[in-house]
């Protein structure tokens, strides 16, 4: 009987922390609604409408985002891929953030790049605005400070296979 009443009290227990593990992981991922990654491909214009370039944003069910740009390579400006991480912010807007480096001849920089990416009725559109801030090599560019030197806004739509 004592063995009984420890593998019942084990399996209790046990099951506990399986439900356990199951709302915390539900509560984890809370907001995603499924979410399981897209990747975008976008046309980027400036504050007066004009063409600058086109891009992929990719957001990872990890809510990591990857992002690369036609312009990324000259003549204007030299700067890596840009990677970062997105969230839901509450209003069914993702807000994303992600780092990129200038290379020469570029100004010696770290970029942080702030996205507001709006979805409609249609999750295979997307609009939304970008905002480029400058960083000093050495400095912090997650902080408050930096020059804003780009306010873009964007379309895309869904890259399908």
């Amino acid at each position: 009987m004592k063995h009984l009443r420890l593998w019942v009290t084990l399996g209790i227990f046990g099951f506990l922390a399986a439900l356990t593990w199951g709302v915390l992981l539900h509560a984890q991922n809370g907001g995603d609604l499924g979410f399981i990654g897209r990747s975008y491909l976008t046309t980027i214009k400036d504050s007066t409408g004009n063409f600058v370039s086109r891009g992929v944003i990719t957001l990872h069910h990890d809510r990591t985002i990857s992002v690369t740009d036609s312009g990324q390579g000259g003549p204007s400006y030299y700067f890596s891929s840009q990677l970062g991480s997105w969230k839901p912010d509450g209003n069914g807007r993702i807000v994303a953030r992600t780092i990129d480096f200038d290379f020469p001849p570029s100004p010696n920089v770290v970029a942080r790049v702030d996205f507001t990416l709006n979805f409609g009725e249609d999750p295979n559109q997307v609009t939304g605005t970008i905002t480029v801030t400058y960083f000093p090599l050495e400095t912090d560019p997650l902080g408050g400070g930096g020059t804003v030197v780009v306010n873009d806004t964007m379309v895309g739509q869904l890259i399908r296979p």
